[in-house]
């Protein structure tokens, strides 16, 4: 272990090692198999390099999460009208996953998974939480902020929390040190879509039951989110904000997670970037996420850190369709936000490690949220929770080891606890349920939402995923074998986490926190 101040902290191959390979190009320039580029010798640095083998180091981690965000939504998958070189440049420079699942798809819980390596349900986490909600966190469940805490991190929050809106739930009183934003969505206010306070318009309406949207400092709030222009302004702020945490903790390790407001409804644009985008406000609010990307980039890069910064950039959940052009892109995947289909759970990922994730590279196996906990543990040498996790260690997908599948099943929950699918390596079986759909119903437009739609799942249905990412095609007639082996899969599920769809209460479900 050397110093923090931007060096390489982990196990690579020694400095000479390099100049060898230097030597080896030097003398061999027709060579077409050598690719004598920056990136290629920091991957031969690591070649060699297993998670078994893996030596613990204390890299910078920035953990960016964004909100509603589906994978359709960057340059990379597919996005049109609008560009996004910022995450493309971190993809090219890092690992692009293309089959990363949130831990459920919906906000609170999502987070919940994230934060704890758990599967929301098991800690008592369900849903998104309102500002009337009287639980939380719970102090028993163990964050990714109070595991690098214990190994000397400095630990800051800068955006959305909701994990709990009083004291005691805050992200103070769970491993962080700094905590600036909101504590719960940006839609949660009482102002209707087109800016104007409801209480103007309709006092009847349900959104009267909203307090002002509180802008948070620690344990306090410091100020308000009244108008569309207060929420044009949070980007920029949360991305000020979050470049001088890097620059004020430059000389020690930290652990910065950064889940932006956008692009939740009501999308907000600074100045700078509104009518910028050829889509519309939509692609202006991602090109001004991207320029944030870059800023934290820059900031990384202008104190020496980037070689030693994890840097993971991620999204709670699948887009809201039903608010038409004001909601991102699935990319082809099957429904969105709210549902177990996999516009739902199916997300971006990226991640950029220099030296330890080669650059340019693309990971198609499965990985999870849930999973970013054990594996910052075992990078880091923290101790892992003591109450059972879910989450496993994908350090092996990190390193590019070949074979690896360190997660080969997940399941899909919803509503308070309703098992809808199960999935083993490429195959889904989607279990008998009521859901929401977006299909055949009117979109909204313009901040508006239109209408959803409830469908039935009678019967199981059987995707091969690896040829039907859409999920167009039930081949549970094909193959009953399959199907026997992810009800079984199902049943375990069951057993452990319970399901309210067979009345199933399970052996291993923790409660929230309650005031």
């Amino acid at each position: 272990m050397i110093n923090h101040s931007g060096q390489d902290c982990c196990n690579h191959q020694p400095a000479g090692k390099i100049k060898i390979l230097t030597r080896i190009i030097a003398m061999n320039p027709l060579r077409t198999t050598v690719n004598i580029g920056l990136a290629s010798i920091a991957a031969f640095q690591a070649s060699g390099q297993t998670a078994e083998s893996f030596k613990p180091c204390t890299p910078n981690i920035v953990l960016i999460l964004m909100d509603d965000m589906g994978y359709g939504d960057i340059g990379r998958t597919g996005a049109v009208q609008y560009k996004t070189p910022n995450l493309d440049r971190l993809s090219s420079s890092g690992m692009q996953f293309t089959w990363y699942y949130c831990p459920q798809a919906v906000s609170s819980a999502s987070r919940a998974g994230l934060l704890t390596g758990c599967y929301p349900n098991r800690i008592g986490i369900t849903g998104a939480l309102m500002p009337w909600a009287t639980h939380g966190i719970n102090s028993d469940e163990t964050t990714i902020a109070e595991i690098l805490k214990a190994r000397g991190y400095h630990t800051g929050i800068i955006g959305k929390w909701h994990l709990g809106h009083h004291r005691q739930f805050l992200p103070l009183q769970h491993g962080f040190d700094e905590y600036y934003g909101i504590p719960y969505s940006n839609d949660m206010w009482p102002v209707d879509f087109d800016g104007v306070p409801i209480h103007l318009k309709d006092t009847t309406s349900n959104k009267m039951k909203y307090p002002i949207l509180p802008l948070v400092e620690g344990n306090e709030k410091v100020a308000e989110v009244r108008t569309l222009a207060d929420q044009d302004k949070l980007t920029a702020d949360y991305t000020a904000r979050a470049v001088g945490f890097i620059e004020n903790n430059a000389g020690k390790p930290f652990f910065l997670y950064f889940p932006h407001s956008m692009v939740h409804i009501p999308l907000g644009v600074s100045p700078a970037f509104r009518g910028k985008s050829n889509q519309g406000l939509y692609g202006d609010v991602m090109m001004e996420v991207d320029w944030s990307v870059g800023e934290i980039m820059k900031a990384l890069e202008r104190n020496g850190l980037e070689k030693n910064t994890l840097v993971i950039f991620t999204s709670d959940n699948g887009p809201w369709l039903n608010f038409g052009n004001h909601a991102g892109s699935t990319g082809g995947l099957r429904e969105g936000k709210g549902t177990t289909w996999e516009g739902g759970h199916r997300v971006p990922c990226i991640m950029k490690w220099p030296g330890v994730i080669e650059s340019g590279t693309v990971c198609n196996e499965m990985a999870s949220s849930i999973d970013i906990l054990p594996t910052i543990a075992h990078i880091t040498g923290a101790e892992l929770p003591s109450l059972r996790i879910d989450g496993v260690s994908i350090l092996s997908l990190m390193l590019g080891e070949k074979n690896a599948t360190p997660r080969r099943e997940f399941y899909y929950y919803y509503q308070t606890n309703s098992l809808e699918a199960v999935q083993r390596d490429f195959w889904k079986l989607v279990l008998p349920h009521q859901g929401r759909t977006y299909r055949d119903m009117k979109p909204g437009a313009n901040g508006w939402p239109g209408p959803t739609a409830t469908e039935t799942v009678s019967s199981p249905q059987l995707f091969d995923l690896r040829r039907d990412p859409g999920e167009w095609y039930d081949v549970a007639a094909y193959y009953p074998g399959k199907v026997k082996e992810l009800m079984e899969l199902a049943g375990e599920a069951r057993k452990d986490l319970g399901d309210a769809l067979t009345d199933s209460p399970g052996m291993n479900r923790r409660k929230a926190g309650e005031l």
